[in-house]
């Protein structure tokens, strides 16, 4: 450190001090960068991205650090399939305290991961969570008939993330995890070149000689930098509450020494016995079997990842293994167990934008002439697909603490677009109005909600950009076309680019929101407006449901938000907690709870 003093110290004297700035500002941007979509972790200098995806039934955690996302470094991505029955909290694991369940406590691939990233400096470790609805992939797999088809999109969509520093892939579980590794080994001819580990923590019950040992063989041949671990008990003579464990053959000590077998067929592997474990590794130690006998036929299950197993599935074979740390051994990552976990609410399910769809202008020109009904439906398709600006889906985070209906405060947190729904890229977009009942259908489609009357009030008194509501005296059907939509867009920009706004700031006073409302429920054929505050903080417009449903004009904007939310830390729907006889005031100053915070779509 004093070093590094002595040379900032240098370079102060013999440069000028706008050149010391930016090197001082580049020299921490390096330390730390917040991806987009990713939130920050109040503990050891993490980030965090959870995303939920409703068709396929999976959920997904993102785990990273906060530096390592310069220009010359590399990822490698960990993706890591739960063990059946266990949540991503659960493995991620935590502390126990009283009256935690025993779950969390029992894998911590969280501190685990810590602990490899104080060994593996090449690379930038970020770890994926897989979990789906049913705590099981096997059960998951015999679910959903287009498997592949959902587990190549799903793998596909974490890499697209990180793209920027060429990932390398770990294919990595517990358990029933493994049935996604064998599901994604299922999806192509041959094992993708950018997969360079493979590891079964007690995982590879699917293992079939005829369809994975020629995919593995071929892998391990075609590059010295490709990796197998395998760890394995012997759970054939586990009797649980009077029944065999497994099936003679359905175990993971069965189905790994099969494995060991056919991979014995092109590959010298040495067999020696240290402490109570038997190693089975090849010449070069890129193929590793730990099997574990079980002479008191005890359950090992668990205790394999426990005892290091996660980190030893990633320093097999390296010149790290066994350093630090034992196999089967001391947790060697007591000092990096959090005492709480706090993971983000999930990411919106936006689809990626395909940079060929339409521009803002070109879009806007192109509906300006259709019917109502065929305008919205275009708009639906547009935005559906993902035609909408970067800056859109990476959302704000707001906090408050707001009274329920018997007056108990709650920390609140929320997350909201920044800007209203509009269609196009950074570069060429329009925001776009709409009816109630296609903006609640993207909604539903995202994962988001429509606002209430409170938090767009709320949104205002934080916002960074404060703009003057800009209106046009109506003249016929005027204010109802296209052209003045497009127009008034135009006039935003112009504003914005008066106060020095700029994309991805919470920006208000240019629409009135189209909110949800406990009126819904009378009088679901109706759209509800409200907002456009002035400068002064006061609407322009009170909440009003004159307009028939598919009154659309200019002024009417759509922002989005999360339809989970935090409450007190705690993961909830803000549509659920609308319904509630205390907690919808939370999020709602009207004096009745919502039966139904939403539009109906026919």
């Amino acid at each position: 450190m004093q070093l590094l003093i002595t040379l900032w110290i240098s370079v102060v004297k013999k440069t000028s001090f706008w050149l010391f700035l930016i090197l001082s500002l580049s020299w921490h941007a390096g330390m730390a960068q917040v991806l987009p979509g990713f939130k920050p972790s109040d503990i050891f200098d993490e980030q965090q991205m959870v995303i939920e995806d409703s068709p396929s039934g999976t959920r997904i955690l993102i785990n990273a650090p906060l530096d390592g996302f310069g220009d010359s470094d590399r990822v490698l991505l960990i993706l890591y399939a739960l063990p059946n029955g266990n949540t991503i909290e659960q493995t991620f694991g935590k502390r126990l305290h009283d009256g935690d369940d025993w779950h969390f406590d029992i894998q911590h691939i969280g501190a685990q991961t810590r602990f490899l990233r104080r060994v593996i400096s090449d690379r930038t470790l970020v770890v994926a969570y897989l979990e789906n609805d049913l705590k099981s992939w096997p059960a998951w797999k015999a679910a959903t008939p287009d498997y592949r088809d959902q587990v190549s999109r799903i793998v596909g969509d974490l890499k697209e993330i990180f793209a920027g520093w060429q990932p390398e892939i770990v294919l990595n579980g517990h358990s029933g995890g493994g049935r996604f590794i064998f599901s994604y080994l299922d999806v192509n001819d041959e094992i993708p070149s950018d997969v360079v580990r493979i590891a079964f923590l007690d995982s590879n019950y699917g293992y079939e000689d005829t369809i994975y040992g020629p995919k593995i063989e071929r892998w391990l041949k075609s590059d010295n930098g490709r990796y197998l671990c395998t760890l394995a008990y012997n759970d054939s003579v586990v009797v649980y509450n009077g029944k065999p464990l497994v099936s003679p053959t359905g175990g993971t000590w069965y189905r790994s020494r099969m494995m060991k077998k056919y991979l014995a067929g092109s590959f010298k592997l040495r067999e020696r016995q240290r402490d109570s474990l038997i190693w089975v590794t090849s010449r070069d130690k890129r193929i590793e079997f730990i099997f574990k006998p079980n002479p008191e036929g005890k359950i090992y299950h668990t205790r394999q990842v426990e005892y290091n197993g996660f980190i030893h599935s990633m320093l097999s074979g390296t010149r790290y293994e066994q350093k630090g740390y034992r196999y089967f051994g001391e947790r060697a990552y007591s000092d990096l167990v959090a005492d709480t976990i706090a993971l983000p609410v999930r990411r919106l399910n936006i689809p990626v934008r395909d940079p060929s769809s339409e521009t803002g202008a070109t879009f806007m020109r192109r509906i300006s002439d259709l019917p109502l009904a065929e305008r919205e439906e275009e708009i639906f398709k547009a935005v559906s697909s993902g035609n909408i600006p970067d800056f859109l889906r990476y959302t704000v985070t707001l906090k408050g603490e707001f009274e329920d209906l018997e007056g108990v405060r709650h920390r609140i947190e929320y997350e909201v677009m920044p800007d209203y729904l509009a269609i196009g890229s950074d570069d060429d977009y329009c925001r776009i109005p709409m009816n109630p009942r296609t903006a609640q259908r993207i909604a539903d489609l995202f994962g988001a909600s429509l606002l209430t009357a409170k938090l767009s009030d709320h949104i205002y008194a934080i916002a960074e950009v404060k703009l003057a509501p800009f209106n046009y005296i109506p003249v016929g059907n005027a204010n109802e076309l296209v052209t003045k939509f497009a127009e008034h867009n135009a006039q935003i920009e112009k504003q914005m680019a008066e106060e020095g706004g700029r994309n991805g700031q919470l920006v208000v006073g240019i629409k009135k929101d189209v909110i949800i409302s406990s009126r819904l429920a009378e009088r679901n054929d109706r759209v509800v407006i409200y907002g456009w505050h002035k400068t002064d903080g006061n609407p322009i417009q009170p909440v009003y449901s004159g307009h028939v449903w598919w009154y659309v004009d200019y002024s009417h904007g759509i922002r989005l938000m999360n339809d989970q939310v935090l409450v007190d830390g705690h993961p909830r729907l803000m549509s659920e907690l609308l319904k509630d006889p205390v907690l919808f005031r939370l999020f709602s100053n009207e004096s009745a709870p919502m039966s139904e915070p939403f539009y109906t779509v026919p």
